[in-house]
């Protein structure tokens, strides 16, 4: 990451507010009783979203930011819906993920915001993959979207161009190793870079699946979103270093919830891949293995859910 190149964005570049309108439009926000994802379902009602879920772990949290987003906003009391769902969980996403394809009459636009910065291990369900798969499980509603309206819904992942930090991912040595099996390794677990590298991964994923579903023959925009250094609470559990560099230099959460919304063709936004690593036939390579791997993992949790 060019240095120079995050001032200026961060200090010097105006977000523009979206004016695009969600009228008739589903939303799902993971993450959204707090910081960048409550903004960005505020974002949405604001739009005209005729439902934005609001996905939670806490419902009490959950509730309490519902009663926010419609005083804040001034949308119905109908338009805003707090489900549970705990990315912790493989069981509770398969929940979730049943609960839209039974439930919802469409849904148009996935945010996937989660995550943390923290230095303190912690194994949730095995892999870091409870993302993805409520990313497939979702993905029958958002095709059944697109045949029936004639439209073209949205998939986001929230990531982070801290990705670039990332030179070389050392879980892929020894190189017919497993990389998810590493880095659910408490003696293997770099915890100061866990935060980059679980962006990277993402990216790593976002990228494969692409490639795989190439736009023009694939009914469903599906990108990674940064929406910049925030005022959120995703460093509470990081170091001084992280704390002192938000004092000095993020926005606001309003500010960065401008841009999770985006585009929803993709050759309507910029695509920019800064990592050096991404970018090399080593991490092409291991792009490939990550992407692999997770699948495998993914198809003994819920089998099938990979060809969705």
């Amino acid at each position: 990451m060019d240095p120079l190149a995050f001032l200026r964005r961060q200090l010097f570049t105006y977000l523009p507010v979206p004016t695009e309108s969600y009228v008739g439009k589903t939303v799902i926000v993971t993450g959204s009783n707090i910081g960048l994802g409550k903004e960005a379902a505020k974002r949405y009602a604001r739009l005209g979203a005729e439902t934005v879920i609001i996905a939670v772990r806490s419902l009490e949290k959950g509730e309490a930011a519902r009663s926010e987003i419609i005083r804040d906003t001034g949308c119905k009391d109908s338009t805003v819906q707090v489900w549970q769902l705990d990315l912790g969980s493989f069981e509770s996403v398969q929940q979730f993920g049943a609960r839209v394809n039974k439930e919802l009459p469409r849904l148009d636009v996935l945010l996937e915001n989660a995550g943390i910065a923290t230095r303190n291990f912690r194994l949730a369900e095995g892999y870091e993959s409870t993302i993805t798969l409520l990313f497939f499980l979702c993905l029958p509603k958002l095709k059944d979207t697109a045949q029936k309206h004639n439209i073209r819904p949205t998939a986001t992942i929230v990531s982070s161009e801290t990705h670039t930090f990332c030179p070389d991912l050392p879980e892929a040595d020894p190189a017919d190793g497993k990389i998810l099996e590493a880095l659910s390794d408490p003696h293997r677990a770099n915890m100061a870079t866990r935060y980059p590298t679980s962006k990277l991964l993402e990216v790593f994923c976002v990228r494969a699946f692409a490639e795989l579903h190439p736009a023009d023959k694939y009914p469903i925009t599906v990108n990674t979103m940064c929406p910049g250094l925030c005022h959120s609470e995703l460093a509470r559990e990081a170091g001084w270093g992280l704390y002192i560099m938000k004092l000095l230099l993020a926005r606001g959460t309003e500010a960065g919830s401008r841009g999770l919304p985006g585009k929803r063709r993709g050759d309507q936004i910029e695509e920019r891949v800064s990592g050096k690593f991404v970018t090399t036939p080593e991490g092409r390579k291991v792009e490939k293995r990550v992407w692999n791997e997770l699948v495998e993992a993914l198809e003994k949790i819920s089998p099938g859910v990979t060809q969705n």
